[in-house]
């Protein structure tokens, strides 16, 4: 196994209402928040168990022509360079979606167009 999903990612037009049903609903806690543009919600343990996270990003509409939910993935058997070779050999595309480049993930589409990030995290394989 090479990667695993850690986080899903929803935009959203009220993060903190959907935190609060979710974490009902999946018996999650609100393991992040910055004021009310995001909450990651995730299982008590916390981010990198069996179970992914949730983050509510705030977005007010949906951007066109982009899905509301994306997937973040985490490398288990190598550092995110050697993964981010393995993703483009794949198939896989750099995205832009108007990065400053400071950031500590990659923005990469799938074959048919689907962005994804690949995080920087390593996480053990499960």
């Amino acid at each position: 196994m090479a990667c695993r999903i850690s986080e899903l990612v929803l935009g959203c037009r009220d993060p903190q209402m959907l935190a609060r049903f979710w974490c009902e609903v999946l018996d999650f806690v609100v393991l992040d928040s910055e004021g009310n543009e995001y909450f990651e919600i995730g299982p008590r343990e916390g981010f990198g168990g069996p179970q992914p996270t949730i983050i509510l990003s705030r977005r007010d509409e949906p951007e066109p022509g982009k899905a509301r939910l994306h997937i973040d993935v985490n490398a288990t058997d190598r550092d995110q360079d050697a993964e981010l070779e393995r993703l483009l050999k794949l198939g896989a595309r750099p995205a832009d979606i108007g990065q400053t480049g400071e950031e500590q993930w990659h923005v990469l589409a799938d074959p048919e167009g689907n962005e994804f990030c690949l995080l920087k995290a390593r996480l053990n394989p499960l």
